[in-house]
């Protein structure tokens, strides 16, 4: 299957120049890249649509090269902004470029040869790349009609009062420039071809092929390039994907932990799964297929969000993580599950949400359950210690696994999860995080 079939009954190709598919087609590996934005030391879900491309790129046989923007990501793309970024230092933007090779080591082959992956940065090229060289060099070649016809700058430099704009700065006016000499350096340095990225960046992309191809005729030259975009990521609404009740989702396990990343896609909604087990992993049509099948017999089960929730949380992070995420995930929605496997930073995970209480450890010296869970806790989990009695009486409480059978249960006879931690479990779905500090 060629790289855009492939791409095709994944729903996740949008559009390509004449003559990319023959290209692609060529016996000899071709090299193609794409252009990530250093502005965060993460990249994030969204992101990682736009990696998968290159995945899908190398497996085909080809070179893949993630641009990180260190040049670029100090101006920032107007394309879909409605006013101008903030712009970083170079020490910022190096830790981001060094966050984000390593989360691409994760998915493709860095291995030496002629299909192994490459991560270079923009900032080497233009650091040494004077204001006058560029305009000579570079500027002259496109015509400013030419750069305004573009949607991102006329929907910018229209400034009207609907469009939610600002206008453009000269500084943002420059990037699709900036990013076109990527491609014709590229193009030189590593005989690159093609340039990829989400549908959004058609524009951007354009113009590097257009740069390449004057620069090649001002030059008495035949170089070749070539454009190919995939879908942007939305929901079954038509809302963009990406982001949870809480932010981002990012691929960093400090700034998004496993066990929120797998709940995301765990969570994801009926009518975009089958969307998502397409773009986000690598499993074959016929195993998918027979993933939403067995789906269709009773989606309750929610085999298909299970399985795309396997895939990308084992790739992202580890088989560890996955482990561990899921643990959490039937502790909490009580399916059974053995609390002390759960190491602290994923019980805090698991309960992020929830109410988490401290209680002074020296205050629980002779304490029992019924005072610890009413009145120590300021009434959050129950009004009194009749209430609690009663409850469990009902076999209505239980903590760290294990119900409780007498109110008058010292506090200090209770086994403690990480020496410090009790989950109290009341009724069916009402949990509790008590810390003893």
């Amino acid at each position: 299957m060629s790289l855009i079939e492939e791409l095709t009954w994944r729903g996740m190709y949008h559009d390509a120049m004449p003559g990319t598919a023959e290209h692609l087609a060529t016996n000899a590996p071709i090299t193609g890249y794409i252009g990530f934005d250093p502005t965060a030391a993460s990249l994030h879900i969204g992101n990682l649509a736009t990696i998968m491309l290159l995945v899908h790129l190398q497996r085909a046989g080809h070179r893949p090269v993630a641009l990180v923007g260190g040049a670029t990501g100090m101006i920032g793309d107007p394309s879909g902004k409605s006013a101008e970024r903030n712009l970083l230092d170079e020490t910022t933007l190096r830790r981001n470029q060094a966050g984000i090779q390593a989360q691409l080591e994760k998915f493709l082959d860095f291995s030496e040869g002629p299909t192994g992956a490459l991560v270079v940065n923009n900032y080497d090229w233009f650091k040494g790349f004077g204001f006058l060289q560029f305009l000579r060099e570079v500027g002259k070649h496109l015509t400013v009609n030419y750069m305004m016809a573009k949607d991102s700058v006329k929907r910018r430099i229209s400034g009207n009062e609907d469009s939610g704009a600002d206008g453009l700065s000269y500084t943002e006016f420059s990037y699709q420039l900036l990013q076109g000499y990527d491609f014709v350096h590229l193009n030189k340095a590593l005989g690159c071809t093609l340039q990829m990225g989400a549908s959004d960046q058609w524009g951007n992309i354009t113009t590097g092929t257009e740069l390449i191809r004057r620069v090649a005729n001002a030059e008495g030259t035949d170089a070749k390039a070539y454009a190919l975009t995939g879908q942007l990521i939305t929901k079954a609404d038509g809302t963009k994907y990406g982001k949870s009740e809480t932010g981002t989702v990012w691929l960093d396990a400090t700034m998004t932990s496993p066990y929120q990343f797998y709940q995301f896609f765990l969570n994801s909604a009926d009518a975009d799964a089958p969307r998502l087990i397409r773009v986000f992993t690598l499993l074959s049509k016929e195993e998918i297929e027979a993933i939403e099948a067995e789906h269709a017999q009773n989606p309750n089960l929610r085999i298909l969000q299970k399985a795309l929730a396997k895939d990308v949380t084992i790739r992202v992070h580890s088989e560890a993580a996955y482990e561990g995420a899921v643990a959490a995930s039937e502790v909490l929605f009580g399916k059974g599950g053995d609390l002390t496997t759960l190491s602290e930073s994923i019980l805090l995970d698991a309960f992020a949400g929830l109410p988490h209480l401290r209680v002074p450890r020296a205050e629980t010296a002779g304490m029992n359950v019924a005072v610890l869970l009413s009145e120590a806790t300021d009434k959050q989990i129950l009004p009194s210690r009749g209430e609690t009695r009663k409850l469990v009486q009902s076999n209505g409480l239980s903590t760290n696994g294990t119900k409780l059978t007498s109110p008058d249960t010292l506090v200090a006879e209770l086994p403690l999860l990480h020496d410090k931690y009790l989950v109290v479990k009341k009724g069916r779905q009402s949990y509790y995080l008590v810390e003893l500090v």
